[in-house]
């Protein structure tokens, strides 16, 4: 087994001592400017994120990668880590990439084969890998088109607890329950409480909820269901609101997290 890295063991020690963490996702294609793209992360940081996230599911790879990946880098005093969309979005600019398996994608490209054709790339940069399963729950965005998901249905949580378990037996260290990007729900978009109680008490690693959290109702929600982590993107896009909107969600990461520890 792979020993964990720096990075990974970062956040077991802030989950340890701080019962939670927020995560920052940025895709450089939703800005109008790589600058934009830099300063929305500089901001996020200074308001209290854990851990930056960069790619996409579409088209961020090479210079464009390269060059957010070191302007971000330069910026903040947090683990920048990759979020790739394929094989492509890889860079030594990064400490560490979510090296994920895609558990109910009904192509095993995005199960083992991509990761089989990156491993190498990956080893060879030394870039940490981090042992992600990761799994989409309807309606799945971006991520859950380019992946061929079998989507989770929000109804069943059962379905994605037992994902989540095949995951953490296969070796996953961490789990990533995700909804998409920007999912447009009449509702909360998040992932269901239900879904997030179930598959917090199915697993013994680290636990992070990603897609919908835009408010901090949400992230409260999210926490209160069992969340380790928050993965936030849409909700800190805006660079002007960025660094105001990431105190506030802080602060609620802060509060939850202290209930966690001591419950």
């Amino acid at each position: 087994m792979t020993k964990m890295g720096k990075v990974e063991l970062y956040i077991h020690e802030i989950l340890d001592t701080k019962g939670a963490m927020l995560f920052s996702f940025i895709d450089p294609l939703d800005y109008k400017s790589a600058e934009e793209a830099i300063l929305t992360a500089e901001h996020v940081v200074k308001g209290g994120v854990d851990l930056v996230l960069l790619g996409g599911s579409t088209g961020v790879q090479g210079l464009v990668l390269d060059d957010v990946a070191q302007g971000i880098k330069d910026k903040i005093d947090v683990p920048l880590v990759l979020f790739p969309g394929n094989i492509a979005t890889i860079t030594t600019k990064a400490d560490a990439i979510y090296f994920m398996s895609l558990l109910n994608s009904r192509n095993t490209y995005w199960i083992t084969q991509a990761q089989m054709q990156a491993a190498p790339v990956i080893k060879r940069a030394s870039i940490e890998p981090l042992p992600v399963g990761y799994v989409v729950v309807y309606p799945g965005g971006t991520v859950g088109w380019i992946g061929d998901a079998n989507l989770v249905p929000r109804e069943k949580p059962q379905i994605a607890a037992s994902l989540a378990m095949a995951g953490e037996f296969m070796g996953n260290r961490i789990i990533v329950t995700d909804t998409g990007s920007n999912p447009q729900l009449q509702n909360s978009s998040y992932v269901p409480k239900e879904m997030i109680r179930m598959v917090k008490a199915s697993i013994n690693v680290p636990y992070i909820v990603a897609g919908g959290v835009k408010s901090i109702e949400d992230l409260k929600q999210v926490y209160a269901s069992g969340a380790d982590i928050v993965q936030i993107g849409t909700a800190f896009e805006n660079h002007k609101v960025a660094y105001k909107h990431s105190v506030e969600f802080s602060k609620i990461v802060k509060e939850e997290g202290a209930k966690k520890l001591h419950r």
